[in-house]
């Protein structure tokens, strides 16, 4: 479902695409389907800014999914990065490596991570769960975050300079095992967006146009069971992850072909791994589903 953007915001991110034709085939219809949707023409105007999104919500809310239909609007690839605990400078920045030239001399050649790519091509760079990262590792990338646009690689001590069009999308889940606060300065270095879960008739348009599944009155039940897992889990009594949008996709898909409690326990309750919490998300399925 693609968004009819007020003139002034196309308008600057037409201005903000690159003109190389080879990149049409991002500028495609679907993508994110927000449950607000200022928050996809607001973080559209924050990248033709040239600011940083960090966006911030739930897991299975929908935040890579938005990151790849703000980067389709901006028609532009993104390099991604997937941070953990043992996230390191070479993740972000790069590694050297030896090869040899035409004479069999070896040489140490550098090999460019993806913040180094999307800066020197001017394309995004997205960040996913960056709150997992070491917070002595994201300190290396402020320079590329803020006015200066510019990092300086202490493997090769070469100064990189950001090429116009070049932008940072960040997404966190808080309060996750592995997770840790996200520095003020480093935060300040971005617009922040509360991603929630959709629902109603935006999750009756996902689930249609995502899945296989095309019996209206199953449709209307899993939306049912989304919210009630949404409110189970906001009472505390479910893990996050039991309430995933994602994890109710794949639901809906072997719903149509398997019955849907046995469809709800391999998308969704497998998945969790207390007895408590898989028998909490039963009881929610069984008042839906013979």
């Amino acid at each position: 479902m693609a968004i009819d953007l007020p003139n002034e915001i196309d308008t600057m991110i037409k201005h903000k695409r690159p003109t190389d034709t080879d990149f049409d085939y991002l500028k495609t219809e679907g993508g994110y389907i927000p449950y607000d949707e200022t928050i996809l023409t607001d973080a559209l105007v924050a990248l033709a800014q040239g600011k940083n999104v960090l966006l911030k919500g739930p897991t299975g809310s929908g935040k890579t999914k938005l990151a790849e239909t703000l980067a389709n609007y901006m028609a532009q690839p993104v390099f991604s990065v997937n941070c953990s605990v043992d996230l390191d400078a070479e993740s972000f920045l790069g590694f050297k490596t030896i090869k040899y030239d035409d004479n069999g001399q070896q040489q140490i050649d550098f090999v460019p991570g993806p913040l180094v790519q999307a800066m020197e091509n001017g394309h995004i760079l997205y960040i996913d769960e960056i709150n997992m990262a070491k917070p002595e590792t994201l300190p290396l990338i402020n320079g590329a975050l803020d006015y200066r646009r510019t990092v300086t690689n202490p493997l090769t001590n070469e100064r990189i300079v950001a090429k116009e069009g070049f932008n940072v999308i960040a997404a966190i889940n808080e309060g996750y095992i592995g997770t840790t606060r996200l520095n003020e300065a480093l935060k300040n270095r971005f617009i922040v967006f509360d991603i929630s879960y959709i629902g109603g008739e935006q999750l009756k348009t996902l689930i249609q146009s995502e899945t296989a599944l095309n019996d209206n009155t199953m449709i209307d039940r899993f939306i049912q069971l989304s919210s009630d897992l949404i409110e189970v889990a906001e009472q505390g009594k479910i893990a996050e992850d039991a309430a995933s949008i994602r994890a109710l996709i794949d639901a809906c898909d072997l719903a149509a072909v398997i019955p849907a409690k046995r469809a709800i326990q391999r998308a969704i309750v497998d998945k969790l791994e207390d007895d408590r919490e898989k028998e909490a998300v039963r009881n929610v399925a069984d008042t839906l589903f013979e």
